[in-house]
């Protein structure tokens, strides 16, 4: 036990830069120590894994977890490098939490994030944005009063600060290009019926569409899990009704309709035009280079910091959905409707 202890004392002062005694006086509640050396121990603590001496387990540490749905579409790593570092300029250490097909669950990382006393929780593109999800583990922080931000649209129902792309432009300007270049057979590639960007998208889609004097078959819009396969799938189902412009609600499932136009022995764009939604990494270096519509990533990032650090510091927790705008983005994936 003893050594166990002296283990701990060791590593707690070695990744704080202190020596064993201030840790020993911090654990123990003596003065003598500065609130900036006490938190920085106290962090120190959360992130090595060691529990917290009992009289110190009700102080929130200076944690923030940060939950994302995955890591292969760019854009979640672009949005935890924009948070990770407003954070840290904060004076927080961000926690990543990634959920995992059949492993770790957002509600058993709010668990877990819980249990680390943290600060407050970021969300981007969690289960707040499906309807028929379980948001159980939501409600769990606002019984706790953890201060937390939802980035991107979220169900109706939860009460917390949100930061969104405004869903309904990013459709009206996806479509308004396909329109200008004469394509009349449009159609969507979108995420989940539940999905609450993706209703969005698909309102302004329809509401546009028919203000053009555009007919959109339902035959024309596909609804599918979020993934470069799931576009592939969709893509290939909207080219059987001849469709010649593809409006898809990410990045990656624009490039799975690429590739599904080129299994089709058709070309983009000359053939068939594709429209991403992002501007991720990379989109400026694929064949052809991805039409696209950009997510302000840097401002809602910051935004979602400034939330979130607000309430840490006991400010209010507006409710209101802050809508930022996003941007066309025109590149080669894009062309003129062909006249055969």
């Amino acid at each position: 036990m003893l050594a166990a202890m002296t283990r701990r004392l060791a590593e707690v002062a070695q990744k704080v830069g202190v020596s064993e005694a201030t840790v020993s006086r911090v654990l123990n509640g003596k003065p003598g120590v500065s609130d900036a050396t006490r938190a920085a121990v106290l962090t120190a603590l959360d992130v090595l894994g060691y529990e917290r001496p009992t009289q110190l387990r009700g102080q929130r540490s200076r944690l923030v977890g940060l939950v994302l749905p995955e890591l292969q579409n760019p854009i979640f790593p672009a949005f935890a490098d924009v948070v990770g570092n407003g954070l840290a300029q904060r004076g927080f250490t961000p926690v990543l939490c990634t959920r995992t097909a059949g492993g770790v669950s957002e509600a058993d990382y709010v668990e877990l994030l819980l249990q680390q006393h943290v600060s407050g929780v970021v969300f981007a593109g969690g289960l707040f944005a499906q309807a028929d999800a379980s948001h159980e583990h939501y409600r769990r922080l606002t019984e706790r009063g953890l201060p937390a931000v939802l980035v991107n649209a979220a169900v109706s129902d939860l009460r917390f600060p949100k930061v969104s792309c405004d869903d309904a432009v990013a459709a009206e300007q996806a479509l308004g290009h396909l329109l200008s270049l004469g394509h009349e057979r449009v159609g969507m590639v979108l995420g989940p019926h539940d999905h609450v960007p993706s209703q969005r998208k698909l309102a302004a889609f329809l509401t546009g569409a028919a203000r053009a004097g555009v007919v959109v078959p339902e035959h024309a819009v596909e609804h599918v899990m979020f993934s470069l396969e799931g576009g592939q799938a969709a893509a290939t189902r909207l080219l059987r009704n001849e469709i010649t412009g593809i409006v898809c609600a990410s990045d990656p499932l624009a490039l799975g309709a690429i590739r599904a136009v080129r299994r089709a022995g058709l070309r983009v764009p000359e053939d068939v035009s594709v429209v991403g939604f992002d501007d991720s990494a990379f989109m400026n270096c694929t064949d052809p280079p991805l039409t696209t519509v950009r997510q302000p990533i840097e401002a809602m990032g910051r935004a979602a910091v400034d939330l979130l650090v607000s309430q840490i510091d006991g400010g209010p927790a507006s409710t209101e959905e802050l809508l930022f705008e996003p941007e066309l983005v025109v590149r080669g994936s894009t062309a003129p409707a062909s006249r055969l």
